[in-house]
């Protein structure tokens, strides 16, 4: 048996999202692997992590479109500019998604008062845009019959948040993680499940990655509340996301479809 030897040259990504909180951990890890990837945003200008993330490796296989999830017909054009810039894609990562993190400028809600319109933002992006790119990148995978589609989960897709995390923050009232947030990802577990079905005949696997609680600028408290959840006592790391991503990204995956790997130190198991 030889050792673990992710390798991408030649195969072409597509990131939606890439501009958000984890699009340059997965196109780090894409470009690190050799790939070139196409990002998508609804924003048209780098970032600062994805502009250093393209420093260390040269921007010479990386394309940004500027594309809206919520616009069948932007992903469409996207995919033409994809084909004709970057050739046909082997690979998709939907990463795009709306997160509310606790904020004194965004305001909370009891659950009775959270407003349809965010909530509907939300289950908008989270899940029917993924279904979206699915439609318009996945099936383009399906069409040249092989591929990955890696649709970005999370922990509170399949458990709740727990309220007490969030009690040491001065707000009023209380900050609740927003119920559609969880929705829209069970609902993305549910959407990788039934076209890993639907997509496995034509060679095109998928499967979902669910980190749990990623380090980005969370108060003391709160980090310490949620690693003593954590057995690895800890929240992750952006370089413990990049291995599970290429693992399911490339070949070295080639018997799994229609999981979720959950990448959260433990949390689920007690």
């Amino acid at each position: 048996m030889t050792a673990l030897n992710i390798e991408l040259t030649g195969e072409i990504a597509v990131v939606t999202g890439v501009l958000g909180r984890l699009g340059a951990v997965w196109t780090d890890a894409l470009l690190g692997a050799g790939a070139k990837v196409l990002g998508l945003d609804i924003h048209g200008e780098l970032s600062a992590e994805l502009a250093e993330t393209l420093n260390r490796h040269g921007g010479e296989r990386f394309v940004l479109a500027k594309a809206d999830i919520t616009d069948r017909l932007s992903l469409g054009a996207a995919l033409e500019l994809c084909l004709a810039e970057l050739g046909r894609p082997a690979i998709l990562v939907n990463n795009a998604g709306i997160d509310q993190p606790p904020s004194a400028t965004t305001g909370s809600w009891t659950f009775e008062d959270i407003p349809d319109e965010r909530s509907a933002a939300v289950l908008d992006v989270n899940l029917h845009g993924t279904l979206r790119a699915c439609q318009v990148f996945g099936a383009e995978l399906a069409r040249n019959g092989r591929g990955s589609v890696v649709n970005i989960g999370s922990l509170y897709g399949s458990m709740a948040p727990d309220p007490r995390l969030y009690e040491h923050l001065p707000l009023d009232p209380p900050f609740l993680k927003p119920p559609a947030y969880g929705m829209s990802k069970a609902g993305v577990s549910a959407l990788t499940r039934y076209l890993a079905a639907l997509w496995g005949p034509r060679g095109v696997r998928v499967n979902t990655l669910s980190p749990g609680g990623v380090l980005g600028g969370q108060d003391p408290e709160f980090r310490r509340k949620f690693s003593a959840k954590v057995p690895l006592q800890r929240m992750a790391r952006h370089e413990d996301l990049a291995g599970p991503l290429l693992f399911l990204a490339s070949n070295q995956s080639s018997y799994v479809t229609g999981t979720e790997l959950q990448v959260d130190g433990g949390y689920v198991c007690w």
